[in-house]
């Protein structure tokens, strides 16, 4: 294989299309599923490409250091794009400690593991992380936002996000590792977990519950 690429949280959503988008399109790269499994992360969602042979599942913990630099030698990982995260406003609320483990700690795991195994050629690696438009907070009355937005999280979830992005940018520029950044809005589509905002609308309206809207609802989705 020319590339062995983990994908963090790629039992996800979002994940998983990632996933079977480059084991279809990339048969030369080893695709490497890195996931905990938590209560968003379903291997259903890649059951069409379980069997092809440049894909692999690790069910791993990024705040496990051990089993992720173990991970790292055992596929000789050359690239990271790096999903996994805690991700629903409300959870974060609840218990915004979880987020600051999985969405801070974790990614710093990763960040450490990629320099020391980069180390002897960080230019030939790449490790692209994907975020979130929240950590640029609320839309205002222009309805958009743009890579020169200021950060300014509102919520537990958009602040461990904007750290975890701060950290990226600071190994990039304090150790060189060659980093992307992506701040995308709001998505939807199959395997979506149910508690998010669409499926769950369709959902309820299907069964004739509730729903559930902010405030006086008229908060700006992108």
């Amino acid at each position: 294989m020319s590339k062995n690429i983990v994908i963090t949280g790629g039992a996800g959503f979002i994940g998983s299309h990632v996933v079977r988008l480059f084991v279809n399109k990339y048969p030369e790269y080893q695709i490497i599923n890195l996931d905990a499994l938590t209560y968003a992360g379903n291997l259903e969602n890649l059951r069409d490409i379980e069997n092809k042979p440049n894909y692999r599942f690790a069910k791993v913990n990024i705040l496990d250091v051990k089993a992720v630099e173990e991970l790292f030698d055992q596929y000789q990982v050359t690239d990271v794009i790096h999903l996994a995260a805690e991700s629903h406003v409300d959870r974060s609320i609840v218990s915004p400690l979880d987020f600051v483990y999985t969405n801070v700690i974790g990614t710093v795991n990763l960040l450490n593991t990629a320099k020391q195994k980069w180390a002897a050629d960080l230019n030939n690696h790449r490790f692209y992380h994907v975020s979130t438009d929240e950590v640029y907070g609320s839309l205002g009355a222009e309805g958009l936002f743009t890579e020169e937005t200021a950060y300014d999280p509102r919520s537990p979830y958009s602040a461990s996000k904007a750290s975890s992005d701060h950290f990226v940018r600071a190994y990039h520029e304090t150790y060189h590792l060659q980093t992307v950044i992506s701040n995308c809005s709001n998505n939807y589509g199959p395997y979506q977990f149910p508690e998010k905002l669409i499926p769950l609308m369709m959902a309820n309206a299907l069964e004739n519950k509730p729903l559930p809207v902010y405030g006086d609802g008229r908060h700006v989705r992108d």
